[in-house]
């Protein structure tokens, strides 16, 4: 049977009904399924792999085809999500030929079924021509990651009435220019609540509060696999981190003791050989529970 993905009129949809969107970041090929299995409707395959995946400290050095690798990955594994791929830094600043070029690889080449990328006022026209060319795009404003330096560090963003009003104007602007919804990040709750209500496209919250049409979650914060620092707005759904390296010590003392691998984990020209070992395996560990 044939799974039909979830597009942006689907998600459309879903604020009409007023029926909130969770949406998770993914940047390989078994994270996306286990996104697809677990109901997720939108994955985004963001550029934070910069710090998650490859070990960077900001989002900034992630390349065009950094995303393209990971986003083939993703749609390869998740067949029902809508996926929209980060458009990372420098990709779609610089003229509209260019971020038309890096939006048609990401799609093209990397499946993906819409595109996200970051700024106000500055970023409309290029949304607008993306979305003239047949492009889906998400907006994002707040605090903008790839502008972390401009914006001296990770910071709380529409503070001050002029800036929650800019971002208000913002908003707006992006949602006349084409755009099918909108990432609000770390902006305050009240801030994001009156934009939501403002706008006819979903948005989509990170430490945005409570009072936007979805929410987004960098996948390792969620998990518990971030060995660093776990941001405020971060929500905590396990602890993978410690089980994991739990795991990974008792397979090194097991590999320095000589207990793994075992006959069972191997195989022989006469393979009669692996049953009678298991089964005497078997028998030596009936013994010595009968004791």
């Amino acid at each position: 049977m044939t799974v039909r993905r979830i597009t942006t009129h689907r998600i459309q949809a879903m604020k009409d009904r007023g029926e909130p969107i969770p949406m998770v970041t993914a940047y390989d090929y078994t994270a996306a399924r286990l996104a697809d299995n677990a109901g997720i409707p939108i994955i985004l395959v963001g550029d934070s792999m910069g710090m998650v995946v490859l070990g960077y400290d900001t989002t900034i050095q992630v390349t065009v085809d950094d995303i393209v690798r990971a986003t083939s990955a993703v749609a390869r594994g998740a067949h029902r999500p809508l996926i929209v791929a980060d458009m990372p830094f420098m990709s779609y600043q610089v003229d509209a030929r260019t971020a038309l070029r890096n939006a048609g690889r990401l799609v093209q080449e990397g499946g993906a079924q819409a595109v996200k990328l970051e700024g106000g006022q500055s970023a409309v026209p290029t949304i607008g021509r993306l979305s003239d060319a047949g492009v889906a795009v998400m907006g994002h404003i707040g605090l903008t990651p790839q502008s972390v330096h401009q914006l001296g560090g990770y910071r709380i963003q529409g503070k001050t009435e002029r800036s929650a009003r800019q971002l208000v104007e913002d908003a707006l602007a992006i949602e006349d220019a084409g755009a099918f919804a909108l990432v609000l990040e770390l902006i305050p709750a009240e801030l994001a609540r009156d934009i939501t209500s403002r706008l006819r496209i979903p948005t989509i919250g990170i430490g945005a509060g409570v009072h936007t049409d979805g929410q987004v979650q960098v996948l390792h914060d969620m998990l518990g696999l971030s060995l660093d620092h776990t941001p405020k707005h971060a929500g905590h759904y396990a602890a993978l981190a410690p089980i994991i390296e739990d795991a990974l010590r008792r397979y090194a003392d097991d590999v320095r003791e000589r207990k793994f691998p075992t006959d069972s984990h191997s195989f022989f020209a006469d393979e009669s050989r692996v049953t009678s070992s298991v089964t005497s395996v078997e028998r030596d560990e009936r013994e010595t529970d009968g004791q």
